[in-house]
């Protein structure tokens, strides 16, 4: 027993001297290499981790047939409300001509400057007569808005605008009137009245409310009337074909007469209720059918882009056969997520999601519009957001609106009237919009630090940035009318994707993060690629050329070694 233990502690102490002996010679190592390694007063730089191989991705073999496209699909829109654009009489309102004095800024008509914002079509806001200062309940639907102007100065701006090779849509309200209007006016104190009918009248009033939660049916001396919006918007019947005539006059007038190329069309889903259904009714979807057809008999070229504030699988029914495209919201609110949180994830759902769901091209994108809070309000004054946000809508899928301010970051927050404050042009007093005394709206408080003038020149302003995307916009067929191919990377902060026509492939870079991106890289299993070029065209960098595969495509391509934060690239790839 006593042989058992003392074998047992000698073998104890032999491994605990064997234990010792490793963690020595482990320490001495570590001690060695770190100090053969490093300077005694330098910090140690983390080895970058090894990037993954990068997942490779194919082309879609159908191509889209450019000669089934509108011309819209060729233009960038710019919103305007004359009543805050630029005020040319010294009233304190903007105006027809005062638009024709900054059309030179919107686009000079000369193809070889940059110096322009290049816009290419003009949306107006409504400008016919109205009570009120947005005119959205239109008192006379043949004429215009004589704070505006008369109808000559408005011929005038389109002859203008028209030799610059801009577009000229303008809003179309006919969901409803002005309760100010002769037929209301008419209808609202004679029952008997053959207006009457124009409009929808209960005795006793029904009880449900708008899908918002508010009142519809207002009570006065002769009945009660529906008003989806409030009581100053009385809706039109439009069950009653003589409405239906009528307002088939107005079209007419417009596009024959007078000569706008198309029309923004208001609350479009809320057309015809049927009971208490007040959005998006078989009979309303019926009623656009017969009024695409009609617009198209007086003239084919018309376009018109329609406001229907739901959802992408709802906006769908409206394109093809009742307008031709129409305003698509969610994909609005990914690029205002994707901006904010530096994430492609949303822009990326969005993307996937209209493309299998509409027609080619067939919508209308945007950032924030009038009855939203303005860009640069919704990203807290963020000038790298901005840039991203602007990025995504001008390198995207569609037909892109701007609202006008939008390309200086123009702020605004609810109600309405502080999202429509006058256009910025300067640091001088009232924005330089007008030189009365005092406007009709004050400009915003900032405008002295954001505003046409100041940003002019500047190659890091948010204007420049504009400006250069717009114009490489009208330069690049694909990125108006080229399929959309994501390419996929580890990087949260990256959105990649190709752009591609049959004869033109461009890759877009959009570091929508706060901090450069180094460990990306790209693969094409196929493509159209055939000599292995790369001209990036927003800025004129040099950039590192693709190493062609076998197949047209390329592996483990990096173009730049870094990709500045909230910086967007695009690259022509041949």
């Amino acid at each position: 027993m006593l042989m058992k233990r003392q074998n047992t502690k000698r073998c104890f102490l032999l491994l605990i001297w064997f234990v010792v002996l490793l963690l020595t010679a482990s320490c001495s190592g570590i001690t060695q290499d770190a100090s053969s390694s490093v300077e005694p007063t330098s910090t140690q730089t983390p080895t970058p981790k090894p990037t993954s191989a990068p997942l490779c991705v194919t082309p879609n073999s159908g191509q889209i047939d450019s000669s089934e496209l509108g011309w819209w699909n060729d233009v960038v829109f710019y919103e305007i409300f004359v009543r805050s654009f630029y005020d040319s009489d010294g009233d304190g309102i903007g105006d027809f001509n005062g638009i024709v004095e900054k059309l030179d800024y919107l686009n000079d008509g000369d193809s070889t400057t940059t110096d322009d914002l290049g816009i290419t079509g003009i949306w107006l806001m409504p400008i016919n007569p109205s009570p009120s200062y947005h005119g959205y309940d239109v008192m006379d639907y043949f004429a215009v808005n004589e704070e505006y102007g008369t109808m000559e100065d408005f011929q005038n701006l389109l002859d203008e605008a028209h030799q610059r090779g801009i577009k000229v849509i303008i809003d179309m309200v006919l969901n409803h009137t002005s309760s100010h209007h002769p037929w209301f006016q008419e209808a609202s104190t004679n029952s008997d009245s053959p207006y009457r009918d124009y409009y929808i009248w209960e005795d006793p009033a029904p009880s449900f409310d708008s899908p918002w939660g508010t009142d519809v049916w207002y009570r006065i001396d002769t009945g009660s009337y529906y008003a989806i919006f409030w009581a100053g918007m009385p809706d039109l019947n439009y069950t009653n074909p003589k409405v239906t005539e009528e307002m088939q006059e107005v079209i007419r007038f417009w596009l024959e007469d007078v000569g706008v190329d198309g029309f923004r069309l208001d609350a479009i889903k809320h057309l015809i209720e049927e009971g208490e259904i007040q959005e998006n009714t078989l009979a309303t979807h019926k009623w656009w059918e017969g009024f695409y057809d009609y617009y198209n008999s007086i003239n084919p070229e018309a376009f018109t882009v329609g406001e229907a504030w739901s959802s992408t699988s709802e906006v769908l029914k409206y394109i093809g056969d009742e307008v031709n495209i129409a305003f698509e919201f969610n994909t609005a609110g990914a690029i205002l997520k994707s901006a904010r949180l530096g994430s492609k994830q949303y822009i990326s759902e969005a993307h996937q999601l209209i493309t299998r769901s509409y027609p080619p091209h067939q919508y209308a994108t945007f950032i924030t519009n009038h009855d939203q809070p303005r860009v640069m309000s919704e990203l807290m004054r963020n000038i790298g957001q901005a840039k991203t946000a602007a990025s995504l809508l001008l390198t995207g899928p569609g037909v892109p609106f701007l609202y006008y301010g939008e390309e200086v970051g123009q702020t605004g927050r609810k109600p309405d009237e502080n999202i429509r404050t006058p256009m910025q042009w300067s640091d001088g007093t009232n924005a330089g919009f007008t030189t009365a005394s005092l406007p009709w709206k004050s400009p915003q408080g900032d405008y002295k630090d954001w505003n046409v003038a100041t940003q002019t020149g500047d190659a890091d302003s948010l204007l420049s940035q504009y400006r250069a995307l717009i114009h490489a916009r009208n330069e690049y067929p694909a990125l108006r009318i080229g399929n959309l191919l994501e390419l996929p990377t580890s990087e949260r902060g990256l959105y990649a994707f190709l752009r591609y026509t049959t004869d033109q492939t461009l890759l877009v870079l959009i570091n929508m993060s706060d901090k450069p991106i180094r460990d990306y890289r790209f693969c094409l299993s196929e493509g159209d690629l055939e000599i292995g070029t790369a001209h990036e065209i927003l800025w004129g960098l040099e950039v590192s050329s693709p190493d062609l595969n076998n197949n047209g495509g390329f592996d483990n391509y990096q173009p730049l070694e870094e990709l500045e934060a909230y910086t967007t690239y695009i690259i022509e790839l041949k």
